[in-house]
């Protein structure tokens, strides 16, 4: 036998070629279904690593999936994802791309979850060309322009 055997899923929402593990929600309410390591993959302290799913899926359209991190492996082992868009007429293997933010190297097994896949919404609108902008209260403030970064405690001090 060549590889592990390919089954199609459909899903009310989206179409999933499966090669490796089935996405899964970690609760009734989770907003993101688990990605996980179809290999085995280290990421270097400071360094990045693509690490791939096994999975093709297709998103419906008028949506896309936001690849975003699992808050554990965030706060405890500084593993963040990067690249994080999944087009509705992608059909590739969905790889994610993970940092590690540690100060050690991150050893990934093939089953663990790496990530989480959002499926969200998207607006398209129409693009126009005007000379000018409606003004507003903000105007060009950028960067920190509607407040502070300090609590009011901390700035009395």
């Amino acid at each position: 036998m060549r590889g592990a055997p390919r089954i199609n899923y459909h899903f009310p929402t989206m179409s999933m070629r499966l090669l490796a593990k089935l996405l899964t929600r970690g609760s009734k309410h989770a907003a993101g279904y688990d990605l996980y390591a179809c290999e085995d993959a280290l990421i270097p302290k400071g360094g990045r690593a693509v690490v791939q799913t096994g999975i093709h899926i297709a998103l419906p359209e008028g949506h896309y999936g936001r690849v975003a991190p699992r808050s554990g492996l965030a706060v405890k082992h500084g593993i963040d994802t990067g690249a994080g868009v999944v087009d509705c007429d992608y059909r590739g293997l969905l790889g994610v791309v993970l940092f590690n933010f540690g100060s050690e190297d991150f050893q990934f097994h093939a089953g663990d979850r790496i990530a989480q896949l959002i499926v969200e919404k998207i607006s398209m609108p129409d693009i126009e060309e005007v000379e000018t902008l409606d003004e507003t209260e903000r105007g060009s403030g950028g960067f920190g322009s509607t407040g502070g970064f300090t609590s009011k405690s901390a700035a009395s001090q």
